[in-house]
């Protein structure tokens, strides 16, 4: 676009994270315009890098799916941080860039010569953000960990599932694609403001733990009263009822979610007044609650719906309810999805036309966009270092030889 300008341009952030929460904190600023240079190594490349689903099928460093969808609009250089040369390379990068941000177990970053204090020495206003598991101090300071075990640590999983049987989770590392990478991005951008007002930086510290728990508020409010928190699968203090009902074809559902009495009385005329529906006693929320064969009952009605139509009729009708949308739903049939041109097509130089999740915020003075592809590992390795950090092309060529940089 000629003329544009985002609303991040011109805020530069050495980005040493990996995996998930720490990429997906740094690619919402990416997308609006910072430029982001992801520091990586050739000998222990990004843990995601080697994650299905793979392009075609065939495995590659440069072919992850679930990389790329974390990583657009990035630029991806390789140092080795373990030479001297290449802990140089990175404290010119810091001296060159406003935020710096890495998701390493406390201490790590210091062990490498790279620590806060080492880097306020060459960016005195320097933003510097840490994610730490459970934090910098306490005693699991050292635990490691993803997604998975902040959950669990964080009270999610413990509320996961039904009562009579083990916790189930969420089916992916929630953590790392909501509370932690956003709490971190809502950081960087308080604290590039109070530069802007102060001139100073600053060090933020995120513990992951402690991002995660704000998931379980109602659950800790109930905890702090004394009164037990347990699993309730499906159950809600407010609706009833409320759950996923069986429908046309396999494994296909329709959540239902009815909150008042005139709710149900207009469920029950979509699925055409069924005789069990008529007792008296289902009428009120607390005739519902008391009935153990709801469900069971509700599902005999739906299961000859098909789950988007059972959806459409239901919400024409003000009852909430959605279809149980697949991936393969969202990407081919979803019509909201598609009406808002939600999924965007990206080339990539190794793995051709990928999707790619839209910004799902849309600002109208200063809307974001993806720019690009995610980088293939080390692609922008000479030029940032040729044109940002003043390394010769003779010079470079000789680092590039000793894999200092690759």
């Amino acid at each position: 676009m000629t003329g544009e300008r985002l609303p991040l341009a011109g805020v530069r952030i050495a980005d040493f994270t990996w995996v998930g929460a720490g990429p997906f904190l740094t690619k919402p600023l990416a997308d609006h315009g910072a430029e982001v240079i992801k520091v990586e190594s050739r000998t222990r490349t990004d843990v995601i890098r080697d994650m299905p689903p793979f392009a075609g099928g065939v495995r590659g460093l440069n072919r992850s799916g679930y990389f790329a969808n974390r990583n657009s609009s990035k630029k991806s250089i390789c140092l080795d941080l373990k030479t001297g040369e290449g802990r140089d390379l990175a404290l010119r990068l810091i001296a060159a860039s406003d935020v710096v941000v890495n998701n390493f177990t406390p201490g790590t970053m210091d062990r490498l010569g790279l620590g806060y204090d080492t880097a306020c020495e060459v960016r005195s206003d320097v933003i510097y953000l840490e994610m730490p598991m459970q934090g910098a101090t306490g005693p699991h300071r050292d635990f490691r960990g993803y997604g998975l075990s902040i959950a669990a640590a964080g009270g999610v999983y413990g509320l996961s599932g039904y009562p009579d049987r083990p916790p189930v989770g969420t089916g992916t590392n929630y953590p790392d694609h909501v509370p932690n990478p956003l709490h971190g991005a809502i950081a960087v951008l308080a604290a590039l403001r109070n530069r802007r007002r102060t001139g100073r930086g600053q060090y933020i510290e995120l513990a992951q733990l402690e991002s995660t728990v704000n998931l379980i508020g109602p659950a800790m409010v109930e905890a702090a009263a004394g009164r037990p928190a347990v699993r309730r699968g499906n159950e809600d203090d407010t609706a009833v009822p409320h759950g996923v009902y069986p429908c046309v074809g396999e494994d296909r559902w329709c959540a239902i979610a009815v909150v008042d009495d005139d709710q149900w009385a207009a469920l029950v005329e979509v699925l055409g007044t069924p005789d069990w529906a008529r007792a008296p006693a289902l009428a009120s929320a607390e005739g519902r609650r008391a009935d153990s064969r709801l469900d069971e009952l509700l599902g005999s009605a739906t299961r000859d719906w098909e789950p988007d139509k059972l959806a459409d009729a239901l919400a024409d009708a003000g009852v909430p309810a959605a279809r149980v949308n697949n991936a393969s739903d969202l990407i081919e049939s979803d019509p909201q999805l598609r009406a808002r041109q939600h999924w965007v097509t990206l080339h990539h130089p190794e793995m051709g036309g990928s999707v790619y999740d839209g910004i799902p915020y849309r600002l109208s003075g200063t809307p974001g966009r993806l720019r690009w592809a995610a980088p293939q590992l080390g692609a922008d390795t000479r030029t940032v270092c040729t044109e940002l950090l003043g390394v010769s092309g003779t010079e470079y060529d000789r680092l590039a030889k000793t894999g200092a940089v690759g």
